[in-house]
């Protein structure tokens, strides 16, 4: 399959993109209160997040990874 380098390069913006924004969305549910419980131990509310933002990054990296591989198709 022949890929257009613009589709390519917003596939590499895209991928770029979840990896910037995810940590730091990461970052902020960590501080939030609903994080921890009252002995310090995760909650349920920080382990979906954390599934989330590792979930979306593996995403955002193959999309990142398909697009730099089409760009050099």
């Amino acid at each position: 399959m022949d890929l257009p380098a613009i589709l390519a390069v917003v596939l590499i913006v895209a991928g770029v993109w979840s990896l910037a924004v995810w940590p730091q969305f990461l970052r902020r549910v960590m501080k939030d209160p609903r994080a921890r419980d009252a002995g310090g131990k995760p909650t349920r509310f920080l382990t979906v997040h954390i599934v989330l933002v590792s979930i979306s990054m593996v995403l955002g990296a193959a999309t990142a990874a398909i697009g730099i591989a089409g760009l050099l198709a």
